[in-house]
């Protein structure tokens, strides 16, 4: 029977806590979300091409809404959820003024790295059940968020090519 020595088990937790960083913050085979942002026009942040159900703002937003109740929950075991899912897509097509843009990037930004904070100082424990919940991890989170915003990344990509603002 072969034995995993206690400092190859702590080197698997850092290998997978810097695979999901690098999940989290790039894009690996596809692009990332900051790609799919970069440069955008302000006046194609609220257009809704024919047949499709959300502006690119209203995407970014969901994202960063989302982003944060994961980030809350995995820290904060009393954080109550929005309320799903009217909390977590805004009404506004646009943001109603140019800064608020720059506000949801931001936020996004530092919302990725604070959960990326707590990946490196949960260590080997990115794989233990919260005390609260129904079984989460911040393993399982982490791949919660990457999922996510891929998903929703890909969407944003897809609007600004129908939108003639894809590279």
């Amino acid at each position: 029977m072969k034995t995993t020595s206690n400092n190859a088990v702590k080197g698997h937790h850092a290998e997978a806590i810097q695979d999901l960083e690098k999940a989290l913050t790039g894009g690996n085979a596809h692009a990332s979300f900051d790609d799919a942002v970069r440069d955008l026009p302000h006046d194609l942040l609220g257009n809704i091409p024919n047949g499709l159900p959300y502006s690119i703002w209203q995407l970014v937003e969901h994202i960063r809404i989302t982003q944060w109740d994961i980030l809350e929950f995995s820290r904060n075991p009393h954080h109550t959820s929005p309320h799903w899912p009217d909390d977590y897509w805004p009404q506004e097509k646009a943001p109603a003024k140019s800064v608020d843009w720059k506000k949801s990037l931001d936020q996004i930004a530092a919302d990725r790295k604070a959960f990326i904070a707590l990946l490196h100082k949960a260590g080997e424990d990115i794989y233990t059940p919260f005390s609260h919940g129904d079984g989460q991890s911040l393993f399982r989170q982490a791949v919660l968020i990457v999922d996510h915003t891929s998903y929703h990344t890909g969407e944003i990509i897809v609007l600004r090519r129908l939108l003639k603002s894809w590279k």
